[in-house]
């Protein structure tokens, strides 16, 4: 719908501001940004075996077949910074070379690059490339590395592996009510619409990687890690996402071989990877085998929380699935022991995917409550309003905003909780056993750091550019509305910048943080200064820039003020969930009103 007026655009209905350019192909995406003609294409040759090494690779073929510019592989390949490393602060920041070792670390892994004038020809001479392996025996399943699965000391976020209140063992034994139940879940990956895909160029020292990526900075500083330049001299555009999931906030060969190839043919190189390749060379969540443990009252009360998880990293990593730590703060227990331990499997990388820990955590959490309910006789709901607690039950701190008891109570009301058929598989809608089911959910509030910079135009029109990016989470219309609330603009003379490091930084897009940046504060001061329009105009009175001192001297030594427009920038931090004033956690809860098995 269009939206012309000066009144509220926060909260009002409003077509995506992109929505136009994408469903026209307008928008273009990482592997877009070149035609054919200018650049060539690359693809990557996967190895054929789960460990091992290369020891020899015939490249003859592939380099007489038509169109074939390149053919790259550990004999030719430039020299690179190892992979990692692994303790670094920032993991997507990590150096992340190609075709730099002889060894096979997981099925799929990159063992050679071909590019040619066209896809289809780099395809085509990539079938040719002849690889001989030295196989190597290698472990690849949960169960069977468990026992000798190792404690990590912290899960990803930095929190505790391993975490104990009370006396765990002694209220579990003595409690009149158990539940011991083990879980497992498989392994998942996220499978974006758009594949990852990079097409990259230089300009003398200068290289510009458009990718598909959740984040800028990161990739960024990997990637001058990688190839051993200064990260000033590294571009990053990733205008338009089609799908993250957590699965592209780590960058990948693509980018340093498209960066490789773009170097060595002096013309830019696009590297796209096929479907097969995103779910062997890209991270994917892990695995889990978990064991709750609930101890209770004959009333419902927990007197006994545990929860021990063993999850999957890659041999050569550390990442550690955080299956707990959201689950550690759904429900009170005076006593509580929670266990995460990591097996090194020759598997590609796990990482972040969804909700990352606590999907999979708080999953086994709420199926083992439900099972104690059904052993208590006792509504599900009941039971969770029971143990629903306002200080977190670890760190004994306060939540800043928690509303379960009243969602649970709320959705129950709505989804006619109270006409609810209590026994399991009682009720069925032909073929269909029909249920009715309840789960909680929390999840912390992350607060990540952003920076913008806006330009209002002598004609009223409106730029704001930051490094953020949209991996269809609709960024571009939500940071859209702010600026045009905070600056009383109608939307359509706003426009929003994303997804480029020659803007403002910014944490990216993730784990839910990242749609909200604080706009708003940026714009403030312009908007103080800025003289008013006619009421419903749409129209400034005086169309001069008119800055104030406060513009002046509030803001970044990047500001600047010219005749025709003025520049602002501040830095702010960017928010999600419940509670945007702190990083404490925020819970949820709605009752499903169908469960169909």
């Amino acid at each position: 719908m269009a939206q012309s007026d000066l009144t509220g655009p926060i909260g009002r209905p409003l077509n995506r501001v992109d929505g136009p350019l994408k469903v026209t192909g307008k928008a273009k995406y990482a592997f877009e940004y070149a035609v054919q003609g200018e650049a060539a294409y690359g693809f990557i040759v996967s190895a054929a075996i789960g460990k091992g090494r290369v020891i020899g690779v015939a490249v003859g073929d592939a380099e007489r077949a038509p169109g074939v510019l390149l053919v790259l592989t550990q004999d030719n390949a430039p020299p690179q910074t190892p992979w990692g490393p692994v303790d670094l602060p920032d993991r997507f920041a990590r150096a992340e070379p190609a075709l730099d070792t002889d060894a096979v670390r997981y099925f799929g892994f990159p063992v050679a690059f071909v590019v040619a004038e066209t896809f289809e020809q780099a395809r085509a001479a990539a079938a040719l490339v002849r690889i001989r392996y030295a196989p190597a025996s290698g472990e690849y399943h949960l169960h069977a590395a468990a026992p000798h699965a190792e404690n990590p000391g912290k899960i990803d976020g930095g929190a505790p592996a391993d975490t104990a209140v009370g006396d765990f063992a002694s209220a579990f034994a003595a409690a009149p009510v158990k539940i011991d139940a083990a879980y497992t879940t498989p392994y998942q990956h996220s499978a974006p619409m758009e594949p990852h895909a990079s097409m990259a160029f230089w300009e003398g020292e200068m290289l510009t990687v458009c990718t598909a990526a959740q984040l800028t900075t990161s990739p960024r500083e990997g990637l001058a890690r990688t190839l051993n330049i200064p990260p000033e001299n590294v571009r990053i555009i990733t205008r338009y996402i089609g799908g993250g999931f957590g699965n592209k906030l780590p960058y990948y060969v693509d980018s340093t071989l498209a960066a490789i190839g773009a170097r060595i043919l002096r013309r830019p190189v696009k590297v796209a990877m096929t479907r097969p390749q995103v779910f062997n060379i890209t991270t994917h969540r892990s695995a889990s085998e978990q064991r709750v443990r609930l101890g209770a009252e004959r009333d419902g009360r927990l007197t006994a929380y545990g929860h021990d998880a063993v999850v999957q990293s890659a041999r050569f990593d550390t990442f550690t699935e955080p299956v707990s730590l959201a689950a550690r703060s759904l429900y009170a227990a005076p006593n509580r022991l929670t266990r995460h331990r990591r097996a090194r499997l020759d598997l590609p990388r796990s990482d972040s995917m969804r909700a990352p820990g606590d999907a999979i955590g708080l999953l086994a959490l709420e199926c083992a409550m439900d099972e104690l309910a059904e052993t208590l006789a006792l509504d599900p709901v009941e039971l969770r309003l029971r143990n629903d607690t306002q200080i977190e039950p670890e760190l004994h701190k306060p939540f800043s905003s928690r509303h379960l008891a009243e969602c649970l109570r709320e959705g129950a009301s709505r989804f006619g909780w109270d006409r609810r058929v209590a026994k399991p598989a009682s009720v069925r809608d032909g073929p269909w056993l029909v249920g009715l089911g309840v789960a909680s959910a929390i999840r912390g509030d992350l607060l990540k750091n952003a920076s913008a910079r806006a330009r209002l135009e002598s004609d009223g029109r409106l730029t704001v550019e930051l490094a953020m990016t949209d991996i269809g989470t609709g960024s571009y219309t939500i940071l859209t509305q702010i600026a045009a609330e905070a600056m009383e603009l109608p939307v359509d003379r706003v426009a929003v910048r994303l997804g480029d490091t020659n803007f403002p930084p910014t944490d990216g897009s993730g784990g839910s943080w990242g749609r909200r940046h604080r706009v708003r504060r940026c714009l403030r001061p312009a908007a103080s200064s800025r003289p008013r329009s006619a009421p419903g105009s749409g129209k400034r009175r005086d169309r001069s820039p008119r800055p104030s001192s406060t513009t002046a001297t509030r803001m970044t030594p990047s500001a600047r003020i010219s005749r025709r427009s003025e520049w602002i920038g501040i830095r702010v931090r960017s928010a999600f969930g419940a509670c945007s004033a702190c990083s404490r956690p925020a819970a949820f809860s709605m009752p499903r009103p169908r469960a169909r098995r």
